[in-house]
């Protein structure tokens, strides 16, 4: 079966090649917007830290007094508007269900920001523009969107799963070929704890790349407890010795419990999901029957697992979700000077 994979895998990287052969000729040209735009993201199918990424950037951009713009997909949102307004910046428009749980949950950690969702990110980059001033543009998960051009093209890549990186779907989870690394203006190694697990993606994209790039280091970190339905705050401290039923439903689920093991809770059993799952009322019963039959003190998810979750409990339910941090423990000045630096680097006159 692998073998059959893998020859189902080369017509794909033949396309996935062609397309990007065709933007780097001119015979599709990329469209620009007026802004400054900075793309996050992977080469991967799964989490590579996307979302906490870009709620941290953004976050940079806010502080330095930038009006910024949100733009994303909006994965299975079921919303079929071509462009939605999750937030005008000043308060959220629609629920995680309409928005898609990412765009809903960057748009609750970046309340002054901009979010909006669609499929056509250049179009639904001038649809904003139109309507709200905005300085620059944070493009999720837009590495593979060529047709809008970016000032800062950032490449994810996560070195927990180094094995990702070994083969084009469906044999692998590459989505395209690992040598469209070449495109990033700078590479982002996630959960990077590990210096062996680092220095094995520094050699697979060597490999591929015949150079060995200088990639920025970030680890994601636990920064506090939220409860899912209130939305009070508890420090990490508030966990220890208490025991917890986990429930997420998200790309890289291994490292949530990998989190939550060495935050000190007590895990009692893990119930996992498929990323971007929508949860019912009959989950949530299911999942309560289960903490109350093994006795646990909580019931432990993720933010974005949280904002889907929240409508569907009861104001005495003990459930909490990790809030995440983002630390750039390599690179960071490097990182800072990319991404507030780009009004200079798209327009050095400064003339808009």
């Amino acid at each position: 079966m692998r073998w059959w994979l893998i020859w189902a895998a080369i017509p794909y990287g033949a396309v996935t090649r062609l397309r990007a052969l065709l933007y780097d000729w001119g015979w599709i040209a990329q469209r620009r917007l007026p802004v400054p735009v900075l793309s996050v993201g992977n080469l991967t199918l799964g989490g590579t830290g996307k979302t906490p990424v870009v709620i941290a950037l953004t976050g940079w951009l806010l502080a330095e007094g930038k009006r910024v713009a949100i733009l994303s997909r909006g994965y299975r949102r079921t919303s079929t508007d071509p462009y939605l307004l999750v937030s005008d910046g000043e308060r959220l428009l629609v629920g995680p269900s309409e928005a898609g749980d990412e765009p809903f949950l960057m748009a609750q950690r970046c309340p002054k920001a901009i979010v909006a969702v669609g499929a056509d990110r250049y179009r639904l980059g001038a649809w904003v523009l139109d309507r709200f001033p905005v300085d620059c543009v944070v493009l999720d998960d837009g590495f593979q969107h060529l047709g809008l051009y970016r000032d800062v093209n950032l490449l994810l890549i996560d070195a927990t799963d180094v094995e990702g990186l070994a083969a084009l779907v469906p044999a692998g989870r590459l989505r395209e070929p690992l040598h469209a690394a070449v495109r990033a203006t700078a590479i982002v190694v996630t959960r990077a704890e590990i210096p062996a697990q680092v220095a094995e993606v520094g050699r697979r994209l060597q490999a591929s790349l015949g150079t060995m790039p200088d990639p920025i280091h970030a680890v994601f970190r636990p920064e506090n407890f939220v409860s899912v339905v209130t939305g009070a705050l508890q420090p990490l401290s508030w966990s220890k010795e208490k025991t917890a039923l986990l429930c997420s439903g998200v790309g890289h689920a291994g490292s949530f419990r990998s989190l939550m093991e060495g935050i000190g809770i007590k895990i009692l059993d893990e119930v996992v999901y498929a990323d971007h799952h929508a949860y019912t009322s009959q989950d949530v019963e299911r999942l309560s029957a289960r903490a109350t039959e093994l006795h646990a003190d909580l019931v432990v998810t993720t933010e974005k697992d949280a904002c889907k979750l929240a409508a569907l409990l009861q104001p005495a339910d003990n459930w909490w979700a990790v809030r995440l941090t983002t630390s750039v423990i390599v690179g960071e000045d490097r990182l800072r000077g990319l991404v507030l630096g780009m009004r200079l680097k798209a327009d050095p006159q400064g003339t808009g």
